[in-house]
């Protein structure tokens, strides 16, 4: 998008549109870059041409809310200069944002010679705008005190597992002890580490609860970690008739917390068999390395995605055609992903199949130290 079709600069009459656009310094802000703080001077107005940009409260030390975010066509720092006040937000870019910053003297004359039906424009714009940040702010309230809920049953469900957790693990290590031979060892071990994940599961969702996934982060080597992955869905693959094909470069290690990145997994591949719906399907996990970091491609040959969530797949509570379902799988995984500094995005088509692309950044681990790989 140029400034001459940007919405904020339609509102103006042909020579006041020019004057701003003469005026207007078009930047581009790369990915997390501050644009104003909250609390700083209104010296300017912003026009988005490309990009978002996200709207944050600071809520304690590098904690922050996020209030809402814009997109192409939307202009926003016009309130700070009309009514002189500081920002009252941080506005940062996500991903990139292409801005065309208009300065507070040369809007304010653009302004001052404006008629009347221009300054209804603006006003009818700004109230709709407040109206729609009003709104997405009840929502996220909302959506806090269910959390808070969630919390509070988590705590609950986590203390009365660990009672029956011990005993499983008990049972397992008595059992592994009086029948020393290979085929009970290796089931007694996988008992174990099902009941661990179990624990860690009911621990993420706790995380997740709070706002917030804590990382254990530790060179891994991914191969392994896919292969200790599908040992422990084997089972649970073969009864689903879902074939699982698995490829990644065998040298790739990564600083990570595999428990939660294999809970990504996790959840993505058993929404999978899921939609499969009791029918034979298949699904490849393909790991590539490229310049800028790690992608791990999840595709299977399912149904799809239904198009009337596909623009909220990520939020909670969203699910579709799952009684059982509690539609926090996704969100839990985009959290995990991008506490790791990664992002996840998908393709789906009805009917086709789904892929989910999760990328992960370059912090590639060398192999000087081969103990300090978890293989």
């Amino acid at each position: 998008m140029d400034l001459e079709s940007h919405q904020f600069i339609t509102f103006f009459e042909a020579e006041q549109a020019a004057q701003l656009c003469e005026i207007a310094i078009v930047e581009k802000y790369p990915n997390q870059t501050v644009i104003f703080e909250e609390g700083a001077r209104s010296d300017c107005l912003y026009l988005l041409l490309e990009g978002r940009v996200e709207f944050r409260k600071k809520i304690g030390p590098n904690q922050y809310r996020k209030l809402t975010t814009a997109f192409p066509n939307a202009f926003f720092g016009e309130l700070g200069i009309i009514d002189g006040q500081p920002r009252s937000a941080q506005a940062i870019a996500d991903g990139y944002a292409l801005l065309g910053r208009v300065p507070e003297e040369g809007f304010m004359k653009v302004l001052d010679g404006a008629r009347s039906s221009v300054i209804t424009k603006l006003c009818s714009y700004m109230v709709q705008r407040l109206r729609d940040t009003t709104e997405e702010y009840i929502q996220q309230q909302l959506h806090k005190e269910k959390m808070v809920l969630m919390g509070e049953m988590l705590n609950t469900v986590i203390h009365d597992f660990k009672s029956p957790l011990s005993s499983i693990n008990l049972a397992s290590s008595m059992l592994k002890e009086q029948h020393p031979d290979e085929e009970t060892e290796e089931w007694c071990d996988l008992i174990q580490a099902q009941t661990r994940r179990m624990a860690a599961m009911a621990e993420d969702f706790l995380e997740f609860a709070r706002g917030s996934a804590v990382l254990n982060p530790k060179p891994v080597n991914l191969s392994s970690a896919l292969q200790r992955f599908e040992k422990l869905n084997l089972v649970y693959f073969q009864e689903a008739q879902a074939k699982v094909e698995i490829e990644c470069p065998p040298d790739l290690v990564l600083k990570i917390d595999e428990g939660k990145l294999l809970r990504v997994l996790q959840n993505l591949v058993g929404n999978a068999v899921d939609a499969f719906n009791g029918r034979p399907g298949r699904i490849e996990i393909l790991v590539t390395q490229q310049e800028q970091g790690v992608e791990i491609e999840i595709s299977d040959n399912g149904p799809g995605i239904p198009l009337e969530i596909q623009d909220r797949l990520f939020e909670s509570f969203v699910t579709h055609g799952k009684p059982q379902g509690t539609g926090l799988g996704t969100a839990i995984a985009k959290s995990i992903v991008d506490a790791h500094g990664g992002k996840i995005l998908f393709d789906s088509v009805p009917g086709q199949g789904t892929t989910f692309y999760i990328y992960l950044p370059l912090n590639l681990v060398s192999l000087e130290d081969p103990e300090a790989v978890h293989s």
